[in-house]
């Protein structure tokens, strides 16, 4: 690495170099190296740059290989060069040619000054063909893709970490396209790097992170939880894991989590939670968007994508956060054969000037695009509200669901009743008003939906479990054996 000063200067700032958070994420011993005697092709600068700042190779997590890249910062703070950019070039194609996950332990000081310096210098970083540079800034989600930020990093892990399938940010990193020093030169800036690109910023504000952890242990922890619900490559099923013992025991009471009175909120976590194998969840970017949850569970020893309303945020109504998140979610869930469990309780979208601000409407029509491009199997449940077009953009009626039932607590309707009696009978007297009301409450009653066949069936909230783990059994037994068709494999990791 970059010697003992640097070592320990890296230890003194409490954080692990790039090979022992190599040893620390890899199975022992199962690390085979690319490229360690690699070094700057600058004359002179060969005993100063071990394998250029960038550790690359395969290993193993849990008995699975992959590629593995690690920014070693003790190397002139991992910036990047000829020899670094040829070696992460290898990793990214022949980890994706090879139907290997890659996970990059992120920590650099950007470009490298002054090997790249100049109009021949910065096209020197070209590896290869005129097309090699895509590799750094797009992804083909055939393989999983893991970016953790564990450092102060600019440059190229901003570029990984937007094209990657799954990003953590450990407490204390950060994360931007140019750091402060360079800002202040450069424009007069006085930003410091936490408020430019904390965790803060991009687990709530930009939602580039997907997860926080509090260490680095932690992160290596979360990388291995994350990889545990995905397949190798496109072309597998992700890993089916044992029922955990236990598992649906509080069915029986779910209906005690919903509140009597229509209008007041709950967790739809103690939902999920009751539903699911071992009421355990993988949240995805569970700090950013937060009207609606996206997380990884497994039901009946199957990996399922979940996307619910949560009602304790603004009554569950979606807003364009939530719809980037939702998007950007089923991309990654469809491109690797998860199949899709909607749970309904929204009464519509947050609307409003701030909203069409925010490009409400294009966010909306982005959604719903990857939702018809979805060829994953699609079961909707209605819990609650299911209003407007956020029922269809939550794989309501008329969007292809395979399976799609309700709660006998179920509504729907253009929008919520109450809003919509205002709007049409604000100006009756109270008591007409109230009655009015009172009907367009019960017109919003589910059943006519399942008489019509829109719904395929009204059931017994307590036996929800059980017909999505049989529905499942039905769609994995299918022709395609729950592979899809990855038609959302090339839409952008990030939005």
């Amino acid at each position: 690495m970059g010697g003992e000063e640097r070592v320990n200067r890296q230890h003194e700032a409490g954080k692990l170099t790039a090979r022992e958070r190599i040893e620390s994420l890899l199975d022992s011993g199962s690390l085979i190296e690319l490229g360690i005697l690699a070094c700057s092709d600058m004359a002179g600068m060969e005993e100063s740059t071990p394998a250029d700042g960038i550790i690359t190779g395969y290993g193993c997590i849990n008995g699975r290989q992959i590629g593995i890249i690690a920014s070693d910062f003790t190397v002139l703070a991992s910036t990047n060069a000829r020899i670094y950019t040829k070696k992460a070039h290898k990793l990214r194609v022949e980890s994706s040619k090879r139907g290997l996950p890659l996970v990059w332990l992120g920590e650099s000081g950007g470009g490298r000054v002054p090997d790249i310096q100049g109009a021949k210098g910065i096209v020197s970083l070209i590896p290869g063909d005129n097309e090699s540079v895509f590799s750094q800034y797009s992804h083909i989600r055939t393989t999983p893709w893991v970016t953790a930020i564990m450092g102060q990093s600019t440059g190229v892990p901003t570029w990984q970490a937007c094209a990657s399938d799954f990003v953590v940010q450990v407490k204390g990193s950060t994360l931007a396209v140019a750091g402060a020093r360079a800002l202040q030169k450069a424009i007069g800036a006085s930003y410091t790097d936490e408020e430019m690109g904390g965790w803060k910023v991009h687990a709530e504000a930009t939602g580039i992170v997907d997860r926080v952890a509090e260490d680095e242990e932690e992160c290596f922890a979360i990388i291995k939880e994350f990889l545990d619900y995905m397949p190798s490559h496109n072309g597998e099923l992700p890993p089916v894991k044992k029922i955990p013992e236990g598992s649906g025991k509080d069915m029986e009471t779910i209906l005690d989590i919903l509140p009597e009175k229509r209008t007041r909120g709950y967790n739809m976590y103690k939902i999920i939670k009751t539903i699911v194998d071992g009421g355990t969840i993988f949240d995805i970017k569970p700090l950013f968007g937060k009207t609606v949850i996206t997380c990884l569970v497994r039901i009946g020893g199957r990996a399922v994508g979940c996307i619910a309303s949560q009602p304790m945020i603004n009554g569950g109504a979606m807003d364009t956060d939530a719809l980037d998140k939702m998007t950007s979610f089923m991309c990654l869930c469809d491109s690797f054969n998860i199949p899709l469990l909607f749970l309904h309780d929204t009464p519509g979208f947050l609307v409003g000037k701030e909203a069409e601000l925010k490009k409400v409407g294009a966010k909306v029509t982005n959604a719903m695009g990857a939702l018809a491009q979805v060829t994953v199997p699609k079961i909707s449940i209605v819990i609650r509200k299911s209003y407007g077009q956020a029922a269809a953009n939550m794989c309501g009626p008329g969007t292809g669901p395979d399976f799609m039932a309700a709660w006998p607590t179920g509504e729907s309707g253009f929008v919520d009743p109450v809003v919509a009696a205002n709007i049409a009978f604000g100006s009756f007297p109270d008591e007409e008003r109230k009655r009015l009301t009172e009907q367009m409450i019960k017109d919003t009653d589910i059943y006519p939906l399942a008489q019509e066949f829109y719904l395929h069936d009204i059931i017994d909230p307590r036996d929800t479990r059980n017909i999505i783990i049989k529905m499942l059994d039905i769609v994995g037994n299918s022709q395609t054996a729950g592979i899809g068709e990855h038609r959302l494999f090339n839409w952008p990791t990030k939005f």
